[in-house]
């Protein structure tokens, strides 16, 4: 520092403003995604595979040994709260609703517009399907060279597929006998029961309890309370390393697949994309416009921190600490209202997911050369938004079920093994409409029950 002529220092300019402003996370996180997908498809052009056609043993030593386990950090840190998360999300939120009457009819708008978000998103995918016809742009050859490649990462789909219990079980485990148990096994799969819906019903129930006897009940909410605010915190240790794990698993991605497998079902991909784009920026902004009075644009930039997460991680589930926060933060909405319609949507209103299996049932019907009646396929049509009911907001989640649509239909379940390549990458742009979905239905709720007040 130097002196000035009265003889005291002169303050020296804090290192930050030299330095100039830091980059929004939602920008590092574009960035992060941008060098991983280009540095995963050059070195998939510099490391071509094997004779035998696996992976370059390069390649796939830097994939599982430093990519895969440097995504694998954020992506436990985040799942390591999920539950905590949403337990007492739910909770707080049916206890901060207060009236059980009130929380009924919250419930009952969330459950509405779910439901025409879903019928909306499948209708678009059937029509896209009917119109583009992307199973028939395939050669015999592509078909067969796709069945080879993947078949073996089918088994595990159909096995699990299989094993679907009937639908009275189905509902009555919603309902847990043993919630802890439910809790270990809710995000793996591996859950007795209902998994997640059966904790998410187990913290409904808790919540209308404590509704019903507030005065004795506060110390169990300031609790809840200090659990939700001490996993915002471990939240954001985590969003910190997001620019550098989104990297990392997109390079793993692009780098073992590279761009062989968009060439080759490019018209799958973009009636897919196809739909969920039109879901997206007309469905959406109908429904922000009509019900909610939001500006669309104003609305999706408010969430694109969310958006980006949600495209990185290919999970609701995930997402959900990020939702939660921009939905409050940035968009206003009541802390009860968010943490009710986000942890459910997060499970039940699945509108990206409904549409990707609309369309990968059509797609595959087609590829086998089987024609499905108008009736048929609307019972694909149903059971896709049956189905986006309940899907487990993890990864790769919606597999199993879409083997069970094509069971219903007569379409070889073996066709699953197409399709599973491209899966991630899908996975990652459905999960954007699923939490986009969930987060304009927080919105419109919290609109018309501030009307009422």
């Amino acid at each position: 520092m130097t002196a000035d002529a009265g003889g005291q220092p002169e303050p020296v300019a804090p290192v930050a403003s030299r330095a100039g402003p830091r980059l929004p996370l939602p920008a590092q996180i574009l960035i992060g995604l941008a060098v991983g997908a280009a540095a995963g498809i050059a070195a998939n052009a510099l490391c071509p595979r094997q004779p035998d056609g696996t992976p370059h043993a390069g390649l796939l030593w830097c994939v599982h040994n430093i990519a895969e386990p440097v995504g694998q950090v954020f992506l436990r840190l985040i799942f390591m709260v999920v539950l905590p998360l949403v337990f007492s999300a739910l909770v707080l939120g049916v206890a901060g609703i207060g009236d059980v009457r009130r929380l009924g009819r919250v419930g009952l708008k969330t459950l509405l517009y779910t439901v025409i978000l879903s019928a909306c998103s499948v209708g678009i995918g059937v029509m896209l399907s009917n119109v583009i016809r992307p199973g028939a742009h395939l050669s015999d050859e592509q078909r067969a060279t796709l069945r080879a490649r993947y078949a073996p990462q089918a088994d595990e789909n159909v096995a699990l597929a299989r094993q679907a219990k009937p639908l009275r079980d189905a509902l009555l485990d919603i309902i847990p006998k043993n919630p802890l148990r439910e809790m270990v096994g809710a995000l793996d799969g591996s859950s007795p029961g209902g998994g997640m819906l059966a904790v998410m019903f187990f913290a409904l129930i808790f919540g209308v309890a404590l509704t019903l006897a507030p005065e004795r009940t506060q110390p169990v909410v300031a609790l809840l309370e200090g659990i939700y605010d001490t996993v915002m915190v471990i939240v954001g240790f985590a969003m910190r390393l997001a620019p550098l794990a989104v990297a990392c698993l997109v390079f793993a991605l692009t780098a073992l697949l590279g761009v062989d497998i968009l060439r080759m079902l490019a018209w799958y991909v973009v009636t897919v994309l196809g739909g969920l784009s039109l879901h997206f920026c007309v469905v959406y902004s109908l429904l922000l416009v009509l019900v909610a009075r939001m500006n669309p644009l104003r609305f999706f930039g408010r969430i694109s921190e969310a958006i980006v997460t949600a495209f990185a991680t290919s999970s609701s589930n995930a997402t959900l600490p990020t939702s939660l926060r921009v939905t409050e933060q940035n968009l206003g909405v009541r802390r009860e209202i968010a943490g009710f319609v986000l942890t459910v949507g997060s499970t039940a209103n699945q509108n990206g997911t409904a549409l990707y299996e609309g369309v990968t049932v059509l797609f595959l019907a087609q590829v086998f050369g089987v024609h499905l009646t108008v009736a048929q396929q609307l019972t694909v049509a149903l059971m896709a938004v049956l189905a986006g009911v309940g899907t487990a907001g993890i990864p790769g989640g919606s597999l199993p079920l879409v083997v069970v649509v094509l069971q219903t239909v007569g379409v070889p379940v073996e066709g699953i093994a197409i399709i599973l390549g491209l899966d991630r990458l899908l996975d990652m742009c459905r999960t954007v409409l699923n939490v986009t979905g969930d987060i304009a239905v927080a919105v419109c709720v919290n609109r018309t029950e501030a009307r009422r007040n």
